[in-house]
Order: structure tokens, then C-alpha cells, then sequence
């Protein structure tokens, strides 16, 4: 199965996937807007991107009472429904990794997809720190 894996020692901190992916999913370059977040050490020698995992066992699937969170059998993402999506943001409190966000104008729960299996991070990291692999 594919999923995106980190390299943290190729990561310079460039920003570039959190840019990219903003622009991707809501139209604007704001890294507060994307599905994965660059953490800096206090020291600020190690910078490691922070995304979904797409867990094997999810617990935001698990919680959703609609259900509106599948698995996507092409992509092996765990997907959200927002035409199914009730707005519990029980799969907000639920994921371990807070990958997951609340749109409250929207009233929906949003997260990382995979790009329909063409990770936009992925392709924009000039590193290498991003790649799509077999787990």
C-alpha cells in the first residue's frame, strides 16, 4: 500500500508542501489552510512534516457516527464524505495526530485526501523529504 513517508533529515523547513497543498484544497497560499504542518525544533536543527498517516485501524473512522470517513480502495486514503458530514467533529477530538480540521463556516470536518493519489506535496518537495512509498 502507498502512503506518503518523511524523511526528517532531508526537510530544510522551505515550506513548500504546506504552500502547495493550501493552495491545492482551498484555492490561497496560507500554510494555515493546509492538511500537513512543518515543525521546527526549538533549536531549530530538525524540521519534520507532519501529516496524516492514513492509519491502518482509523479512529476518526471508527467515531463517525454518519458514517461519512471511507477508505478509498485506489488510493488506500481514509477519505471524508462532506456531503455526509454531520459537523460532530467527533473525528476532530478523535485523531491521535490532529490531522484533521473543522471548517466552521462550512460546518464540516476536512483532512489530507492523497490528491486523489497525486500528493501535490509530494511532487513540490525540492528535497526529497516527501515521498510517496510502499509501507
Amino acid at each position: 500500500m502507498k502512503k506518503i513517508v518523511t524523511d526528517f533529515s532531508l526537510c530544510t523547513a522551505c515550506r513548500i508542501c504546506e504552500l502547495v497543498c493550501s493552495f491545492k484544497t482551498w484555492g490561497a497560499y496560507n500554510p494555515r489552510y493546509a492538511y500537513l504542518h512543518v515543525v521546527v525544533s526549538e533549536d531549530g536543527l530538525v524540521a519534520e512534516p507532519l501529516m496524516c498517516i492514513h492509519c491502518e485501524n482509523p479512529a476518526c473512522m471508527k467515531v463517525c457516527p454518519v458514517p461519512a470517513i471511507d477508505r478509498n480502495t485506489e488510493t488506500n486514503a481514509v477519505v471524508i464524505d462532506g456531503n455526509k458530514c454531520n459537523g460532530c467533529k467527533a473525528c476532530v477530538e478523535a485523531c491521535y495526530y490532529q490531522m484533521i480540521r473543522f471548517d466552521s463556516e462550512k460546518k464540516k470536518a476536512l483532512k489530507c485526501d492523497l490528491c486523489q493519489g497525486q500528493p501535490e506535496c509530494v511532487g513540490s518537495c525540492p528535497t526529497g523529504a516527501l515521498r510517496l512509498g510502499e509501507v
